[in-house]
């Protein structure tokens, strides 16, 4: 495999969670997070990517074959892992400041995470030369498996949002609840989408659809109760 072909496969798959992150961006144009913290939140959800691999490979040995065990145990680890990435290196920030700026990173590192994860689902069908099959990957990746990551992390988001003033148990049963809706979104999509026929794929994007909509009215909700008392040309602080 070539630098060419690795560097199309890594083109195709960050391009499309760019695009995602566009369209986030747009959403926080009012009081706009700063671009190095965003490119950060961005690299580092890139990098769980190479943290969960490993575990995902074990697991699935030690797994002996059983597909529902390995499909929860692989949910389990990239929501632990993008969360974990997160506290670690983005949401203990100074610049975290507002309740809704834990639903934006946490979208951010999602969005990075799927575009590593898409780079590697394409490095197979641009490698055998399949324009047809890359582009067909792409498409999926880009408005199914991108957009669960972003509705999963932005489950552990608006629970970190919810508890953000709230003492630090508070904040761990809300981050605990987050991830297993965040495990559970993620399983249920997973599984929708092993099944054969088109039926449950198309339940699965669906559900992912309607979640995101629902996810980003909640954040404009979010963002209005923060600014309602503000002069329309300030932010928090």
């Amino acid at each position: 495999m070539n630098a060419l072909t690795i560097g199309y496969a890594v083109i195709g798959g960050v391009l499309p969670a760019l695009i995602w992150l566009y369209f986030l961006l747009k959403e926080d144009s009012r009081c706009p997070e700063p671009k190095g913290m965003i490119a950060s939140a961005f690299v580092v959800g890139m990098l769980a990517v190479a943290v969960v691999l490993p575990f995902e490979e074990w697991t699935k040995a030690a797994a002996g074959g059983q597909m529902n065990a390995v499909l929860l145990s692989w949910a389990a680890i990239e929501e632990v892992a993008k969360y974990a990435m997160a506290a670690a290196f983005i949401l203990w920030r100074r610049a975290v400041d507002e309740p809704t700026d834990y639903v934006i990173y946490m979208i951010t590192v999602a969005l990075g995470f799927a575009a590593a994860e898409n780079a590697l689902f394409l490095l197979s069908p641009v490698a055998s030369g399949s324009v047809a099959a890359s582009v067909a990957t792409d498409d999926l990746r880009f408005l199914g498996s991108t957009l669960l990551h972003v509705v999963a992390s932005a489950s552990v988001g608006f629970a970190l949002a919810a508890a953000a003033m709230h003492r630090p148990h508070h904040r761990v049963a809300a981050v605990s609840i987050g991830l297993i809706l965040a495990i559970a979104l993620h399983l249920l999509f997973n599984v929708l989408i092993i099944n054969a026929g088109n039926t449950p794929a198309l339940t699965a994007f669906f559900l992912v659809w309607t979640l995101a909509v629902v996810f980003f009215a909640a954040l404009e909700v979010l963002k209005y109760f923060e600014y309602r008392n503000l002069p329309n040309d300030t932010c928090p602080t």
